[in-house]
């Protein structure tokens, strides 16, 4: 019989909920404790959401012995130092991504999870994706024909104020970290490791100040294949994704990080709706804390879908990319 991962959520923001919601959804998966720095917000969220404990603080949630798994939902600039506090407690950690500010921390996350025998993945839910998933394999089996050309952008508009997550160096704002890092993955798992990658982008103060607001960025992958991806905190792009083969075309609707389906049309044929042969559970964040809970259940530390090389090969790309730009942190 299948074991219940049981989970504690750490803070309570906008992405806390959208788990929590989909963690209801997810067999063998239980909410069974919410932590954040004000008892109120802990508490109404245990209440929306069923967990039978809400605390305080996060020390508290880590040190709950009913918890297994820490879900860190907090600002970028906080994911160290609150899966270091998981760790410690001996819980297993998924961090929303990205996992860290900075290659040194990130390597320091990792080094963690390793000295304490504990399972760690970043929350790259896309990776889980069963569609993206199921384009990845086919492309690499060379149903499509050969990948020359991949685009996809991830932007909206966000009209905060400068101490917004968003567009606060300090708590790591920046339209690359937050979603710039979907376009990255995305031609990573369909064409590879980039050979090379050029940014260019528009600050919102002065290098070394400011945050990218917009930011456009070029690769070049295996076989000469190219990529360009865009990311934006002042626009609406499309959310879409689209890959140009040698045989036809492969478009990813909206929103293209979490798909429920796509379009194959080869040249001189009829569009192909492709989908997946399991399904995508709620939002999809269900299928990522499906994986959590497998890998937990089977004694692995790090998940085949996120693999922890990956994660750090994609952070070291972010920071080449913030110097290209000129986008510095306090930690950097």
């Amino acid at each position: 019989m299948a074991q219940t991962t049981r989970w504690g959520i750490l803070a309570t923001g906008k992405i806390a909920h959208k788990l929590a919601a989909d963690l209801a959804l997810t067999p063998d998966n239980e909410l069974v404790a919410v932590g954040s720095r004000r008892s109120e917000s802990a508490q109404a969220f245990a209440r929306q959401y069923g967990a039978p404990a809400a605390y305080g603080s996060y020390e508290e949630l880590v040190a709950d012995p009913d918890v297994d798994v820490v879900y860190v939902a907090t600002p970028h600039a906080l994911h160290l130092e609150c899966a270091r506090l998981a760790f410690a407690a001996g819980k297993h950690v998924l961090c929303e991504k990205p996992l860290t500010l900075n290659i040194a921390e990130a390597v320091e996350m990792v080094r963690l999870a390793r000295e304490h025998d504990r399972f760690l993945m970043e929350a790259m839910w896309m990776a889980c994706n069963p569609v993206i998933r199921r384009l990845g394999d086919d492309l690499r089996a060379g149903r499509f024909g050969t990948p020359r050309q991949a685009h996809a952008e991830l932007g909206f508009r966000v009209d905060e104020g400068p101490e917004h997550r968003l567009l606060n160096p300090a708590l790591g704002g920046g339209a690359l970290l937050d979603m710039g890092i979907y376009p990255l993955t995305f031609a990573h798992l369909m064409l590879g490791p980039a050979e090379q990658l050029t940014a260019t982008a528009t600050l919102s103060g002065p290098p070394g100040a400011g945050v990218d607001l917009d930011v456009a960025i070029t690769g070049r992958y295996a076989g000469g294949a190219l990529a360009t991806m865009c990311a934006s905190l002042t626009s609406w792009s499309s959310r879409s994704a689209s890959i140009a083969t040698d045989e036809g075309r492969l478009e990813v609707p909206p929103e293209f990080h979490h798909p429920r389906y796509a379009v194959w049309t080869p040249v001189g044929g009829e569009p192909e709706r492709i989908e997946a042969d399991e399904p995508v559970i709620g939002e999809g964040y269900g299928n990522e804390i499906a994986e959590v809970g497998r890998c937990v259940q089977a004694g692995l530390r790090e998940s085949p879908l996120i693999p922890l090389d990956r994660t750090l090969l994609l952070m070291r790309q972010m920071d080449e990319l913030r110097r290209q730009v000129g986008v510095r942190y306090a930690s950097d």
